[in-house]
């Protein structure tokens, strides 16, 4: 008695698709580029940032612990919040506000640092105001009343001036700067009425130097 024997290099064919195994085995041939499946799905966006920052630190077991945690979290914003301001004092576009970015909003505040404005008054004028309304005397109001009417309109007319100046040295210097006139002339103002070491950031240039 024959048994019979299905040769080795034979391919097996499923009798119900009439596909051999060797063709399934085969890539196609628009499949030869395609990379394969991982067999896993692709993690989420969220998972990914959890597995490259580590493993979540363990709850806190006793209050000391916890008070530690917490003192060490504060020194290191503290920490942060002084290179924060180290930063915008000297002028750092990354660490300054919207609208103190730009070289045009620099060179303004040069400017304006450079001279002596009579608007940098304003702040001890209001105390000057306030000081005066408490005087029971009618005479020292009267008299504070015109001297404080008379600096607000030195303060208004120099403020127009230094306006127009800094707008005309501004088109010179930055032509393809797009911020309208008013923008930069209020700019110029509200700096030139703050005290000269309050301004932030801190001015580079010294009073009388040529910009």
């Amino acid at each position: 008695m024959r048994f019979l024997r299905r040769n080795s290099t034979e391919s097996t064919t499923d009798p119900e698709e009439g596909v051999s195994s060797a063709e399934l085995a085969e890539p196609l041939e628009g499949d030869k580029g395609r990379t394969p499946a991982k067999g896993r799905a692709t993690p989420k966006r969220r998972e990914a940032e959890v597995r490259k920052r580590g493993p979540v630190p363990p709850p806190p077991r006793t209050q000391r612990e916890a008070l530690r945690r917490a003192r060490g979290n504060k020194d290191e914003r503290r920490k942060a919040a002084v290179i924060r301001r180290e930063r915008m004092n000297a002028g750092d576009d990354a660490y300054l506000m919207p609208r103190d970015r730009g070289p045009a909003r620099a060179y303004v505040r040069d400017l304006v640092d450079s001279r002596r404005n009579l608007m940098g008054l304003f702040m001890p004028l209001a105390i000057i105001v306030f000081v005066s309304i408490l005087t029971p005397s009618p005479m020292i109001k009267q008299y504070a009343s015109l001297f404080c009417m008379f600096m607000l309109l030195s303060m208004i007319i120099e403020g127009i001036v230094l306006g127009r100046l800094v707008t005309r040295k501004v088109r010179e210097r930055f032509p393809d700067n797009t911020t309208r006139g008013f923008a930069l002339g209020w700019y110029a103002f509200t700096r030139a009425t703050q005290i000269r070491k309050l301004r932030m950031p801190k001015p580079r240039v010294k009073a009388g130097t040529a910009v």
